[in-house]
C-alpha cells in the first residue's frame, strides 16, 4: 500500500479528522513564505528591518507608515487563488470526512475553496478593524488609502485583523483549535516546519488514534508521526482525494 493510499484509507476509516497548516499550504498559491531567506534578504534590504520586527506591534505603534507600506507590498496576495491542496479539504469536509482546518495562514484561502470550519490561529487580511471604535472594514477599505488608514467613523487608525508579533492570539480562536485537536481521531498536518510558537504546541493536545505528517522538508515531529510523507501538499491531498 502507498502513502497515499495509506492516508486515503485512515481518512475514510476515521470518524473524525483535522487538518492543521502552516504556510506551506499556501505557497503553492504563489504566496510567498515570508520567512524564506530571499524574504528575509529582502526585507532588511528593502525596509531596514527582518520580517519578525516589520510584522510588529511595535513598530505598527512607532511607525505606522513604514508597517502599512510593508504591508501592503507584501502580505496582500488579493488575486491568489486556492491550489490543489484547498481545493481538497473543501471535499472532504463537503463529503464529512474533515471536522475542521486550523491554519496559521491569514489569506483567506481555504474560505474560498469552500472549506466552512476554518479556525485563523493568526487572524485574516480580509478583515480590517478601528482600533479606536472598533469599525470594521473589508480590504478593500485600506488598499483604497495611501499611508496610514483612518476610520470613517472615528478616524482613528484602522489596522488589519492579523497577529502581530509581541500580540497574543485570540482566546476564543484558540480554545476552538485546541477542542477541535483534542476531538480529533486523524489529525493531517501540512505545509509546516512546526518551528513556530504557540501555533506548534497545539499538537500537544492531541490524543487520537493517528498522527499523519505532510511536508517537503524534514520536521522536528518526524519521529512521532504514524506517517510521514515529504511531498507537495497541494499533490498528496489532491491525490488522497481521488483515492477516498
Amino acid at each position: 500500500m502507498t502513502p497515499i493510499e495509506q492516508l486515503s484509507q485512515w481518512i475514510n476509516e476515521s470518524g473524525s479528522t483535522v487538518f492543521f497548516g502552516g504556510a506551506g499550504v499556501s505557497t503553492e498559491s504563489g504566496i510567498p513564505d515570508f520567512r524564506s531567506g530571499s524574504g528575509l534578504y529582502r526585507a532588511r534590504q528593502v525596509y531596514g528591518y527582518p520580517p519578525e520586527e516589520l510584522l510588529s506591534n511595535k513598530l505598527f505603534t512607532r511607525a505606522p507608515e513604514l508597517f502599512f507600506r510593508y504591508y501592503r507590498e507584501n502580505l496582500i496576495a488579493r488575486d491568489a487563488k486556492p491550489n490543489a491542496a484547498h481545493t481538497a479539504l473543501a471535499k472532504l469536509e463537503a463529503r464529512g470526512r474533515l471536522r475542521a482546518v486550523v491554519t496559521q495562514n491569514i489569506d483567506g484561502l481555504h474560505q474560498a475553496a469552500g472549506s466552512e470550519n476554518v479556525l485563523e490561529l493568526h487572524g485574516s487580511n480580509w478583515r480590517q478593524y478601528c482600533v479606536k471604535c472598533g469599525a470594521r472594514y473589508g480590504l478593500d477599505y485600506i488598499l483604497a488609502q495611501e499611508g496610514v488608514p483612518k476610520c470613517a467613523a472615528c478616524g482613528g487608525v484602522v489596522r488589519p485583523d492579523v497577529v502581530l508579533y509581541g500580540e497574543q492570539l485570540d482566546g476564543g480562536v484558540m480554545e476552538a483549535a485546541a477542542r477541535a485537536i483534542a476531538g480529533a481521531a486523524l489529525l493531517i498536518v501540512g505545509g509546516t516546519s512546526l518551528a513556530v510558537y504557540p501555533a506548534a504546541g497545539f499538537l500537544r493536545y492531541f490524543n487520537g488514534d493517528r498522527f499523519v505528517l505532510v511536508n517537503k522538508s524534514e520536521t522536528p515531529y518526524d519521529a512521532q508521526a504514524d506517517l510521514v510523507i515529504h511531498d507537495s501538499i497541494g499533490k498528496v491531498l489532491g491525490q488522497t482525494v481521488t483515492h477516498s
